[in-house]
This record gives C-alpha cells, structure tokens and sequence, in this order.
C-alpha cells in the first residue's frame, strides 16, 4: 500500500513501474492516486521487498494483510 509518494515523486513512479510493469504514464497516475494498492496477492517477501524499494525512493509505504472474504459454505 502506497500512502505518499513524498518529494521525489519520478523516483516513486520508476519503482512502480519496476514493481508492477505498467508503462511511465500508468505507474504515475497510481502513484498520484493515493492510497494505492500496488501488488496483490504477493508472498510477504516479496511485498517486503517492494516497501523497502519504495521507501528507499522516498516514498511511505507498507504492507497489509488482505483478509479472506467470509464465504458461505455450501
């Protein structure tokens, strides 16, 4: 999760585009479009390593745990 792209935005939106392989203008419409949901349903290394990147660029951001969705059963 993206909260704040913080002052150096274009070395936020080069991340995002590394991370989530969209194009230049993509990644930072998402950056400017906060909070911003980055990777899902990434193992938690893996986000771990893209909260580091983005911080790393400046950038406030973290990792959530999605809750399963309550499914009724059958």
């Amino acid at each position: 999760m993206l909260s704040d792209p913080g002052v150096r935005v274009m070395d936020v939106v080069q991340v995002v585009r590394r991370l989530t392989g969209l194009s230049l203008w993509r990644s930072k419409v998402l950056t400017m479009r906060l909070p911003a949901v980055l990777l899902a349903g990434v193992p938690e290394k893996d986000a771990a390593a893209a909260v580091s990147a983005l911080r790393d660029a400046g950038a406030r951001a973290e990792t959530r745990e999605r809750p399963e969705p309550d499914l009724p059963e059958h």
